[in-house]
């Protein structure tokens, strides 16, 4: 797909609205995304931020408000441009969903396999080498079910750069791991944006990830952006709800049992 004349935003977003069936989850969703850096979208649990991950991979159509990929309105794609986009990104899910069946290198390699005609030693010496780029080239061998949770994501990692993308999508990298570990995926994704000028787009909950990693971060919370900035600040908002996200607070228990069953039953929404 040819792009048109380069811009500091590589995505910008314009009052993105959003639905499952006829409940709605986002609302009025803007920011951008800034090319070559690495952008945190966080938020509490159920705040929106897997969902508008879904729209940036194009799993989502979008039907309400704008994403605009290099000038071009993503929900205007026809399907032959949608693959192209999608040629264009990697995509890293929460739980690296590495097929069972296949050894490390053949999960790396199949995007290579399904969508070029390269020959199969050349692709798996592609999968070798970003298998060691996580750091993974020994268990190259090794079945899904032979790893730790955290080289999953590793491998997952590798599967989601395999094509060389101009862009990362990685969804709650910290998730179920360890300090270290989590702390390895970190320096990782910093790697990738510093020696391959990768534009990043992170989805987390984890606050210590987030501003180790961010250069903007954007805020979340009930399908609605708090703030949107750097992380400097981010960390001087005023807005309360933003407040209690980074000082950790709980909500004070106070909800009247007839609201509960409200949000139960997605009603509450509608009269917003």
């Amino acid at each position: 797909m040819p792009t048109e004349k380069m811009t500091e935003n590589i995505i910008e977003i314009h009052g993105l609205n959003s639905f499952y069936n006829r409940r709605q989850v986002l609302f009025d969703i803007t920011f951008a995304i800034p090319r070559h850096r690495v952008t945190v979208i966080m938020g509490v649990s159920g705040s929106g931020k897997t969902t508008i991950f879904r729209h940036l991979t194009g799993l989502k159509t979008t039907t309400e408000g704008q994403i605009v990929v290099d000038g071009r309105d993503l929900g205007a794609f026809s399907e032959t441009m949608l693959m192209q986009y999608r040629r264009r990104i990697g995509v890293l899910f929460q739980s690296g969903a590495l097929f069972n069946s296949l050894s490390l290198t053949e999960n790396i390699a199949m995007p290579l396999r399904v969508h070029t005609k390269l020959a199969s030693e050349t692709i798996r010496i592609m999968a070798l080498m970003k298998l060691n780029l996580v750091g993974l080239a020994e268990f190259c061998d090794y079945m899904p079910s032979q790893i730790s949770g955290g080289m999953k994501k590793r491998a997952g990692l590798a599967r989601a750069l395999i094509m060389d993308p101009e862009m990362l999508f990685v969804d709650e990298p910290s998730s179920g791991l360890d300090p270290i570990t989590a702390a390895g995926l970190d320096r990782l994704i910093l790697k990738l944006r510093e020696v391959h000028d990768m534009t990043i787009v992170v989805v987390t909950h984890e606050l210590e990830s987030a501003f180790k990693i961010a250069d903007s971060i954007v805020v979340m919370d009930e399908g609605r952006v708090l703030a949107a900035g750097r992380p400097e600040e981010i960390l001087d908002s005023k807005d309360q709800r933003v407040k209690q996200f980074l000082d950790r607070e709980a909500d004070p228990v106070k909800e009247h049992v007839d609201a509960y069953y409200e949000r139960l039953l997605g009603t509450s929404g509608r009269s917003r």
